[in-house]
């Protein structure tokens, strides 16, 4: 679709521009989530003296979209390994995944790409074999209903 395309665009323009903002230099990066109602969120990872305490760079633009109310359609986490090193688009890890299965299997995620181009594919392609597809649909539907 036309349209997911411009949105995702969208989402690498603001993910590239943000990261030298923020992180003028050595590794780091960006998320930005794209909601139905048209707002983009954007998050950073949590830095911390323990790493086992950290967070994804993804989870703070969940919790605005969470704190909105607001139903997530794309997410897109991109970094870079320091200020000279090309962009690239990370695959969110797997409990990023569970999380944004919350909005439902048609979430598009940015991918990673041998070549290092924009792709996104829905959560469905990405699981194939998800655990909820062991129970009927109805049956997890009600979770976002009664949040929309």
């Amino acid at each position: 679709m036309e349209q997911d395309r411009i949105i995702e665009e969208e989402m690498y323009r603001r993910a590239i521009e943000f990261i030298p903002q923020r992180y003028p230099k050595g590794w780091d990066g960006v998320a930005i989530i794209h909601a139905e109602d048209g707002q983009y969120f954007t998050s950073v990872s949590i830095e911390t003296a323990n790493s086992s305490v950290d967070l994804c760079i993804e989870v703070g633009a969940m919790c605005e979209a969470h704190k909105y109310n607001v139903r997530v359609t794309h997410c897109l986490c991109v970094v870079r390994d320091d200020e000279n090193s090309p962009f690239k688009v990370l695959t969110p890890c797997g409990v990023c995944q569970e999380r944004l299965r919350f909005w439902g299997e048609d979430v598009k995620v940015g991918v990673t790409t041998s070549d290092n181009t924009l792709k996104f594919v829905p959560l469905r392609e990405l699981q194939p074999y998800h655990w909820t597809n062991a129970y009927p649909s109805e049956e997890l539907e009600h979770y976002e209903k009664e949040s929309y």
